[in-house]
């Protein structure tokens, strides 16, 4: 393998990437390996972006290698409290991010692989880019018992899931992107992939839990290094291209221009949330209070994660009902979020009446409502 140096890189890359269409289609042919300095999530999705919007696929094949410090990413069409304990998460300082693409949630980590193959829609073949990956694998250690299933998954030991897979198709260009299970914290991925939260009906795409398993638990000798090697050398000779891996910056706009657009985009609420397919929330929750438990149930309509109708049903006279009023009031048109909605609680506990008990019940009543979210 060949590292080049990254300044020489990024000026090897920005000839082919800002050569204009027609010239690069004639010039450019084959295929190149490209590999992120980043491991920020959102700077690596936005490279797919890019240069799904951006390269001239037609004669030259793109394999994209990344790495991401710890995050959940969902598919386009999914429901991040579906799919994942988003309070565990902020605890955890581990980031939520939208992808592009279809497909399940995964977990990311520097022990997790990712692979993206980009070409034009017409040589898509996702099939084949697991073939190779698998070919890999085997090469670098042919005592490894790894296939390719059906539903476009690579299998350890026939029933251990290494990789799973999603796709984008556009007009003319589509990617694939998988990822390949080296040494990540199974505990982390089993924890934050549970969601805690009840009550949720939705046709958002849903995830199909699988049992994994790492790699490196088969071979405690492998690295991450190793493995990416190993693919891009396979895909090299597949392509019948040099073995080089081009090194990129993916903040550097001299190279790919508007990337950080792109990257800032991935990273707004608007898309990581509002996106969310519409759905609802009816659920019942116990609050303690003083000696008694009292039953509280909730019913709420999201879209674009936003709360459109909300209903509160609490014991009588528990609260002043003009307070609960307001509260319903408030929530309907803000973001189903518990920062929002502790704001909220905040500005109308502050023009309630200087009364202990009634604020020790609000807040109580507040808290229960944020953990819903």
């Amino acid at each position: 393998m060949v590292l080049q140096s990254s300044f020489k890189n990024c000026l090897q890359l920005s000839c082919i990437l800002r050569t204009p269409k027609a010239g690069f289609r004639d010039a450019a042919s084959g295929g190149l390996i490209i590999q992120s300095l980043s491991n920020d999530v959102y700077h690596n999705l936005a490279v797919e972006d890019w240069i799904h919007d951006h390269m001239n696929l037609e004669n030259r094949q793109v394999l994209f290698l990344w790495r991401n410090s710890p995050a959940v990413v969902i598919g386009r069409h999914q429901n991040p409290w579906q799919e994942c304990n988003l309070k565990l998460m902020r605890q955890k300082n581990i980031k939520l991010a939208r992808r592009r693409s279809g497909g399940g949630t995964v977990y990311h980590d520097l022990g997790n692989i990712n692979l993206t193959f980009f070409t034009t829609r017409k040589k898509y073949e996702r099939m084949e880019n697991l073939k190779l990956v698998v070919k890999a694998l085997k090469a670098l250690r042919p005592q490894l018992n790894i296939h390719v299933t059906d539903r476009y998954d690579i299998l350890l030991d026939r029933q251990y899931k290494i990789s799973g897979t999603a796709a984008k198709l556009g007009r003319t260009t589509a990617y694939h992107h998988c990822t390949l299970l080296c040494n990540a914290d199974k505990f982390v991925l089993s924890d934050v992939l549970k969601s805690p939260y009840k009550g949720l009906k939705s046709n958002a795409t849903p995830s199909v839990p699988a049992s994994v398993k790492n790699l490196f638990e088969e071979d405690p000798s492998l690295t991450c290094e190793m493995l990416l090697d190993a693919i891009a050398e396979e895909y090299a000779m597949q392509h019948q291209i040099d073995h080089h891996i081009t090194l990129i910056n993916p903040t550097d706009e001299t190279v790919l221009p508007g990337i950080n657009h792109k990257s800032k985009e991935l990273q707004t609420w608007e898309w990581i949330y509002g996106k969310t397919p519409k759905f609802s929330v009816s659920t019942c929750f116990n609050m303690v209070y003083k000696d008694s438990v009292l039953d509280v149930k909730v019913d709420m309509d999201v879209k674009h994660g936003r709360i459109e109708a909300c209903n509160i049903d609490l014991p009588e006279q528990w609260l002043p009902p003009a307070l609960c009023s307001e509260l319903v009031k408030s929530l309907s048109g803000s973001k189903f979020c518990p920062t929002e909605t502790t704001a909220l609680s905040s500005t109308l506990l502050r023009m309630c009446p200087q009364d202990d008990e009634l604020h020790s019940k609000w807040n109580l009543l507040c808290e229960n409502m944020t953990m819903l979210m």
